[in-house]
Order: structure tokens, then C-alpha cells, then sequence
């Protein structure tokens, strides 16, 4: 894969989700009420870093949990999966935010979806996403986002988010 363009470094990362945190907050009113849920590797570190600036802005806790939605893709089903979920509190009538890296297809957030309802029946379910790329294959968008990257389908969005020196977010594409 050969690198087509530098989308987001970490300042333009940073920015953005405090953007989002502050649109949850307001959409919320507030944060009592919210559990923040990132699916399983690309949304984990962007749930807690969520979860630090609303503690940042309000001064509340909010909890965050991982959600791996392996079992649940119906490209990958499997006869007993082996969920390795981290949900350690309760979502029955909270604002569950799911939150992931890159929004394509769809297929990830239908997963979650029924993941998520297999832990109780949240008040409301919510998506957070870093990039939104397009190339929806299911009637699902994001309400909030941190930005929104027209990609052709052979081109591929890379999220790194491991230290501050490495932050940012690459768009890649076939080597011609």
C-alpha cells in the first residue's frame, strides 16, 4: 500500500474529539447518564480519551468498556464465539456511546449493535467515529464525527494513536 495523503495529525486528532465530547455532552445533557463503549482495538483508546475530556469539561467519571464484536460480524460468524468483551457496569437505561475508529460499510456497528443488546437495553445507543469514509452498505451513519473522508473503495484509512509522536491518520491506496 502506498501512502495517498496524510489525513489528521495529532493536533487535528486532538481537536476533533474534543469536538465530539463536548457534542455528547451537549446532545446528553451532560454526563450522568453516559457509558462509552469502544469496539474492540481501533475504538478502545478513542473511548477513554473521550472519557478524559469529559472529565476534563463536567468533572464526572464517565465509565468506558470494550466491546468485541467478532462473534457477531455476519462475515465471520462462528458456531460458540469467543467474545472477550470488558463490560464492567451495568447499561440498562444509559446513553451507550459506541465508539470506533472508522465508519465504512456499516457492518462493524450492525455487529455492535447486537452485541451491545446481549448486555441489557440501553436508553440510547450512539456512534462515535473518528473518520467517516464513506461506502455504506447498511442504513447506518454516526452522530458524531471527526471527520468525514471521501475514499475510493481500494484506498484504506489508518488510525495511529499510540503516543502523541505517532498520532495521526494516513490514507492509503494500491501501489500503482
Amino acid at each position: 500500500m502506498k501512502l495517498r495523503a496524510n489525513l489528521m495529525n495529532s493536533d487535528e486528532i486532538n481537536r476533533a474529539l474534543k469536538r465530539i465530547s463536548h457534542q455528547i455532552l451537549e446532545r446528553n445533557q451532560g454526563a450522568e447518564q453516559i457509558v462509552l463503549l469502544g469496539i474492540k482495538r481501533g475504538g478502545l483508546p478513542l473511548a477513554e480519551i473521550l472519557s478524559a475530556n469529559i472529565m476534563a469539561i463536567e468533572g464526572v467519571a464517565v465509565p468506558v468498556g470494550e466491546l468485541d464484536i467478532t462473534g457477531y460480524r455476519d462475515d465471520r460468524r462462528k458456531e460458540n464465539p469467543s467474545v472477550t468483551s470488558c463490560i464492567p457496569f451495568d447499561i440498562n437505561g444509559r446513553h451507550v456511546i459506541l465508539v470506533d475508529d472508522v465508519l465504512s460499510t456499516g457492518r462493524t456497528v450492525r455487529a455492535a449493535l447486537d452485541a451491545v443488546s446481549t448486555y441489557g437495553r440501553a436508553s440510547s445507543i450512539q456512534l462515535a467515529v473518528l473518520i467517516d469514509r464513506g461506502h455504506r452498505e447498511l442504513p447506518i451513519r454516526a452522530d458524531y464525527v471527526g471527520k468525514n473522508v471521501p475514499t475510493s473503495k481500494s484506498e484504506f484509512v489508518e488510525v495511529h494513536l499510540e503516543s502523541d509522536s505517532c498520532k495521526g491518520v494516513l490514507l492509503l491506496g494500491p501501489d500503482e
